[in-house]
């Protein structure tokens, strides 16, 4: 029962219709969610049995606050340097040493953070449920200034030396001045009627803004303008429905080599120019999730709990594990030579980059993980919903 609770929450929570959650469709429709989530098959897979040939040891762990609090927050902690900065969604932002698990410094910022964190150029950046966004000193923890957004902000900023860019639940970019903080431009996009409830982090590189949108759009931006460079499109909404024509990107576009790379909700996984924006290849994929790369391979959780490779080079499937369905994976982070993906009840899962067979698992937070883990060498860094930051180590047995 606990497992479909969490489940039907998530679902209803992600969704949103004008600003308006789930029930604003009608008693109707959340009457046959509820039924559906009473029906045995929608229950989490249990998990299978096998034969470990990892060793997953934790090497430290923190506690953050009250982590992602009660709302749907998917708050991440970033690594920059030899510091991981975290945040809580009750507004206490850390730096830990990322080797030692030492707390470095801890500021409160006296308000609901729902979307962190990003850092750059000598930055810690968090955006607030009341659509604020505050710059910290990435050293001290140094408040250094306050900026205004149009609507809530649940995805990390983006920074380097000369702007501080910001995508809102709205669907606007913001770029602001990295020293005061000062707006200096902004760009809309057109949003479907339903949406789910979060956004993409943008990516900042070399001058350049990739935005991911809820429209199944990329966009590419001059970062100290604001001008548009290409616009190139993911997914196309399709079906008669809204519920059915719901194509956001919510993970993080990946950039490898020449292309960048993102999948979208019930829509395509797809792959474009980094230069124009033109399409180089397309396949059938949902997910609400971001994607990894490795051994050649995107990794995939989609949202139906596969596990998916497919070649960078084309798209083609290499494999897929279907072990994990409906346990509401995070996104796959790859480290070593293993993909690891967390899910609704906390645990851990390490897979072959190879063919995907499980090879060890561990439980980090029984209240679940929903935030991206971050890898560096044999390290595993992954923050519960609960509020515990935690470090693993992963040998070969």
């Amino acid at each position: 029962m606990m497992g479909k609770m969490q489940a039907l929450g998530t679902r209803v929570l992600r969704i949103l219709l004008g600003g308006v959650l789930l029930l604003s469709l009608g008693a109707c429709s959340v009457m046959n969610i509820f039924d559906d989530e009473e029906d045995e098959a929608q229950k989490p897979m249990e998990l299978a049995d096998f034969e470990p040939e990892l060793r997953i040891r934790k090497d430290w762990s923190i506690g953050v606050g009250n982590g992602q609090g009660k709302l749907y927050n998917r708050l991440q902690p970033a690594l920059y340097g030899e510091a991981i900065f975290t945040a809580s969604a009750n507004g206490s932002v850390q730096s830990i040493n990322a080797s030692s698990g030492k707390r470095l410094w801890k500021a409160d910022v006296d308000t609901e953070i729902s979307g962190g964190v990003g850092v750059g150029g000598d930055l810690v950046l968090v955006g607030t449920a009341k659509g604020g966004v505050i710059a910290l000193d990435s050293a001290s923890g140094r408040e250094l200034w306050r900026a205004q957004v149009s609507s809530e902000v649940l995805a990390p900023p983006a920074a380097d030396w000369d702007v501080v860019v910001v995508q809102t639940l709205d669907g606007k970019l913001t770029g602001f001045d990295v020293s005061s903080g000062a707006r200096r431009w902004t760009q809309d996009s057109s949003m479907p009627l339903l949406t789910l409830r979060g956004t993409a982090a943008p990516l900042l590189v070399e001058g350049v803004v990739y935005a991911a949108l809820a429209n199944g759009r990329i966009v590419a931006l001059k970062a100290d303008s604001g001008t548009l460079l290409w616009d190139g499109r993911i997914a196309t909404p399709q079906g008669q429905s809204e519920i059915e024509r719901t194509v956001d990107i919510e993970g993080q576009p990946l950039i490898v080599g020449s292309g960048i790379y993102a999948v979208s909700y019930q829509g395509k996984l797809g792959a474009l120019n980094l230069a124009n924006g033109r399409a180089m290849w397309a396949r059938d994929a949902s997910s609400y999730e971001g994607i990894a790369e490795g051994f050649g391979n995107l990794y995939v959780s989609e949202a139906s709990g596969v596990l998916s490779a497919y070649e960078i080079a084309g798209g083609a499937l290499r494999w897929q594990n279907d072990q994990m369905l409906r346990r509401q994976l995070s996104a796959p982070a790859t480290v070593e030579s293993y993909v690891a993906v967390a899910d609704l009840e906390g645990y851990v899962h390490f897979h072959s980059q190879a063919d995907g067979h499980l090879m060890g698992r561990v439980r980090a937070d029984s209240d679940g993980v929903r935030a991206d883990m971050i890898a560096r060498g044999e390290r595993l860094y992954v923050f519960g919903n609960g509020g515990s930051l935690i470090c693993y180590k992963v040998e070969k047995l």
